[in-house]
């Protein structure tokens, strides 16, 4: 049958894959990972809100029942144009008819010294858990600690992105230092911890409607959040970062959250034309320019609203999830004898939530819903777009019982570093988390 490679196990990926169930094709998923990872809630569990295995789902179990989709966990080093054959690490390569690139991005540091290792991004399951591990080690310090932790910047917390993970980020910090002082015996001043949301526009979320920004920097500052619009980035070290009008703020703790590019992951390395931020250029119908049955989709490509719209769609998941099905069904269109179709997007509307009952749904009209009506609505697009039948009881539970009881939550250090004086147990690592590397670029 007919061949069909898939680059990755995102949003992209998986759509694509899933267009192609029971289709007389040939597909076989490549990722460096084992399982899918629901990205727009990584924030909660890089703030304890939510376990690991609550956002991951294992590609093999999705699916499992699909005889004409395999999976194979290896990572890409280049494509054999000439062969068509995918170059993978440590084993044989994979040959293809048709291929999806769908590769994903990584974080953007726009070359900012001292950014890209002294700060956390957020867009892996193993970026969550690290940031997770080492904001619940700065409670503990600053526990132990408390003399000179304001000086020394021990529980301040700098968020650089103003957009939806930004002001996402910024508000689960400032619940879980609540909740920290609150339910958990914690014994530092709740005063000394402070949460700084730093972007270099003047205005938070640019894609929402002005009064949409300005109820969420007015949530922020009134959940305690300090907001630096308008500034710049100079530096960050290890314990400070510098901004563009000289300030220095003392800090241990840099999220980083502005933005993502696609020039260090497979899609970025191959040999075709890309433009900004290493996407990959494609036509209308997302083939790629020069290569035939070659698709690049989700936040891999430079994918336009439509074929009279030249704008590029942002990087967000609603992109994803209709290219990576518009380019299967390309291929199916292909091999049916019939003519490729254009690209069109469909914008269904953008979210944020700032915390809890706080959120703002803005809907393709223009139509902003927000506050605990936009907080619920967050929620239930949430849920239906988590994969898995046991991730969506499993977080709804645990959302529902938050509501009800602040002092819930994963709070636990699984890393292998351990106070001064302990030896690590040999097997720190609850069950339930599953086993991601870091090394390569995501699915």
């Amino acid at each position: 049958m007919h061949r069909v490679v898939v680059v990755g196990a995102g949003f992209a990926g998986l759509s694509a894959a899933r267009a192609l169930i029971g289709e007389q094709v040939e597909v076989t998923i490549v990722d460096q990972r084992n399982f899918h990872t629901f990205q727009p809630l990584l924030y909660e569990v890089a703030t304890a809100g939510l376990e690991s295995g609550d956002v991951a789902y294992p590609i093999r179990v999705i699916f499992g029942k699909a005889d004409n989709v395999a999976f194979r966990m290896a990572t890409v080093t280049g494509i054999d144009w000439e062969h068509r054959e995918v170059a993978l690490a440590g084993t044989h390569p994979l040959p293809f008819d048709s291929i999806i690139m769908a590769s994903g991005a990584t974080a953007k540091f726009f070359g900012i010294p001292g950014a890209s290792d002294h700060s956390f991004p957020l867009y892996t399951l193993t970026d969550a858990r690290r940031l997770r591990d080492h904001i619940l080690r700065r409670l503990e310090d600053v526990d132990a600690h408390p003399e000179g932790a304001e000086a020394q910047g021990g529980l301040t917390f700098v968020v650089v992105g103003g957009g939806p993970t930004g002001v996402e980020v910024a508000g689960a910090l400032a619940e879980l230092l609540d909740v920290a002082v609150k339910h958990d015996g914690f014994r530092f001043d709740r005063g000394v911890g402070r949460i700084v949301l730093v972007d270099a526009l003047d205005r938070l979320l640019t894609p929402f409607r002005e009064s949409a920004a300005d109820y969420a920097a007015r949530t922020l500052t009134d959940r305690g959040v300090e907001l630096r619009l308008g500034h710049l980035v100079k530096s960050v070290t290890a314990d400070a970062v510098v901004l563009d009008d000289g300030t220095t703020i003392a800090t241990r703790t840099v999220v980083w959250a502005g933005g993502v590019t696609a020039e260090h992951t497979v899609a970025g390395e191959i040999d075709v034309a890309t433009g900004v931020n290493g996407r990959v250029v494609v036509r209308p119908d997302l083939t790629v320019e020069g290569h035939e049955g070659v698709y690049a989709v989700g936040d891999a490509a430079a994918v336009l609203w439509g074929p009279d719209d030249d704008r590029v769609c942002p990087q967000v998941a609603q992109v994803a999830i209709q290219s990576g099905s518009h380019a299967a069904r390309q291929i199916l269109a292909r091999l049916d004898g019939k003519d490729t179709r254009p690209f069109h997007y469909k914008d269904k509307g953008i979210m944020a939530t700032i915390g809890r009952r706080a959120a703002i749904t803005q809907f393709r009209s223009g139509r902003v819903v927000r506050g605990t009506f936009g907080w619920l609505a967050w929620l239930a697009l949430h849920l239906v777009y988590l994969v898995g039948f046991r991730n969506k009881i499993v977080v709804f539970i645990n959302w529902s019982w938050r509501y009800l009881s602040w002092g819930s939550g994963p709070r636990i250090i699984v890393s292998e570093e351990t106070a001064p004086g302990l030896e690590a147990a040999p097997d720190d690592q609850p069950d339930d988390q599953p086993d991601d590397e870091a090394a390569a670029p995501p699915g």
